[in-house]
């Protein structure tokens, strides 16, 4: 899931058996954290799991001045957008792109989606397959996995997320912003002395 294509901040994960079980937790999560639990677009492939969660999560109740229970309608500014991966013999011969709800985002592809998950497996072991590096429970993978994606959005900068700045030390040109930065959460990279010596820890994760 994106919201924001140039932020790249990880708002939400989890982990389960298939991907049909951690999509509705993902998805309840993700309207929790965003907006005040407005309508946010979404991007997926095209697993029916995502049309399913994100139409039960993202709902009101439409008032109409009858008696009984009001229907109840899709979250205003709530999107779904699919792209479908058609292949033939292992390899691509077509992408299509399904609108489910709203309007298509300007890039419709979930590319930068994917390569977020290889940084994350490069940067974690136990997330890489045929590992050695196994988390063999689900507290160390829930830590180990929280740990890397706190640092991915509040302790590493992004080249795509620089900006003009003047004056700068050394002559440079650009500040250089992570994630946390970009969406007016902090003012500054964090190090991991900070990050270890921060006693509000749900500000941080939630």
């Amino acid at each position: 899931m994106s919201l924001d294509r140039p932020t790249r901040f990880v708002v939400a994960w989890a982990f389960a058996p298939c991907e049909d079980g951690a999509a509705p937790w993902v998805v309840a999560q993700t309207r929790r954290r965003t907006l005040g639990g407005q309508g946010v677009p979404w991007l997926s492939d095209g697993r029916r799991v995502y049309r399913q969660a994100v139409g039960r999560v993202y709902r009101e109740p439409h008032r109409c001045g009858r008696r009984g229970r009001p229907p109840l309608r899709a979250t205003p500014g709530v999107g779904l957008t699919q792209v479908v991966k058609h292949r033939r013999h292992g390899r691509v011969v077509r992408v299509e792109v399904r609108r489910v709800l709203g309007e298509p985002p300007p890039c419709p592809y979930p590319a930068h989606v994917e390569r977020l998950n290889g940084g994350l497996r490069d940067r974690l072991a136990c997330l890489t397959r045929k590992t050695h590096a196994f988390a063999k429970g689900a507290s160390t993978w829930d830590a180990a996995v929280t740990l890397c994606l706190f640092e991915h959005n509040w302790l590493r900068p992004h080249r795509a997320l620089r900006e003009p700045a003047s004056p700068l030390p050394g002559g440079r040109r650009y500040r250089r912003r992570s994630p946390a930065m970009a969406l007016a959460l902090t003012d500054h990279i964090w190090s991991w002395e900070e990050f270890l010596t921060f006693r509000n820890y749900h500000y941080l994760m939630e």
